[in-house]
């Protein structure tokens, strides 16, 4: 178990392949640990450093009162990149994991060199829907959301198909700290990434489910058609969490990005 001290709380984080290896960070979705990459990272190309971690609330790291702010999550990957002596690498960011990617690029562009953004957006939803999902989890928990969020994160497929794997995602789901989830709630609640995701013209490839009921393929495009020469892909037969569904087409994805812009 690898745990850094950074920002004044304990982050897990996972580091596999070569020291000299080309470095992909992975920034995990709202309810759910690194695990969220197993089934990629099999596919991914040989010889890379492949960086996961939990971000603060989830997983095993440090769940601190909330709220929390985008600017602490995106401090926490600047932060945990300086501690593993990683620079210019390849940030792959799912659904919150995208925004801080966003936010980390404009920030610290010496640390992201390219970006591949999944089913996120540079604003997802609004402060009243969020509000009602975190006085939803303080009344109930988040067993409470567990059924209407594992029905947008999955296509109609998985869920006809996958009972026994989608049992294993409910309970990640439920067992994240609640305090952790409000906190990331909340974050994402106030942030609005517009103006400065605009700016950006680092290589850059955004990625969506076609069946994403959290983060839908027009508002994941809007966000990409933002950034200068930002490639588009939908992936079929998939929801929120592509990664889980189509690892080896998403994987294939990233490769071919990486190809055409020498990553690696």
């Amino acid at each position: 178990m690898q745990m850094a001290t950074i920002n004044n709380i304990k982050v897990h984080y996972s580091v596999e392949g070569p020291d000299n290896g080309f470095p992909v960070v992975f920034a995990n979705s709202l309810g759910t640990d690194f695990r969220v990459w197993d089934a990629l990272l099999p596919h991914m190309p040989e010889g890379l450093r492949l960086i996961r971690y939990d971000k603060r609330g989830h997983g095993l790291s440090d769940v601190p009162d909330a709220p929390y702010y985008m600017g602490d999550l995106v401090q926490d990957a600047a932060a945990l990149m300086d501690f593993l002596g990683v620079k210019g690498a390849l940030f792959i960011g799912l659904s919150i994991g995208g925004m801080i990617a966003q936010g980390l690029a404009a920030e610290r562009p010496d640390l992201v060199r390219a970006m591949v953004l999944s089913d996120t957006a540079t604003k997802i939803g609004n402060e009243q829907i969020w509000a009602k999902r975190v006085d939803a989890v303080r009344k109930g928990g988040i067993a409470s959301l567990a059924e209407p969020t594992l029905q947008r994160w999955f296509s109609k497929g998985f869920h006809a198909d996958k009972q026994d794997e989608l049992a294993g995602w409910r309970h990640m789901l439920s067992r994240t700290p609640a305090e952790g989830y409000i906190g990331c709630s909340q974050a994402i609640a106030e942030t609005d990434l517009y103006v400065s995701t605009a700016r950006l013209t680092l290589p850059t490839m955004a990625i969506v489910g076609s069946e994403d009921g959290s983060t839908p393929p027009d508002m994941v495009r809007e966000t990409a058609d933002l950034i200068a020469g930002c490639q588009f892909n939908v992936i079929r037969k998939a929801g929120h969490l592509p990664c889980v569904e189509q690892p080896a087409e998403m994987a294939g994805l990233i490769a071919s990005f990486m190809k055409e812009n020498n990553l690696g």
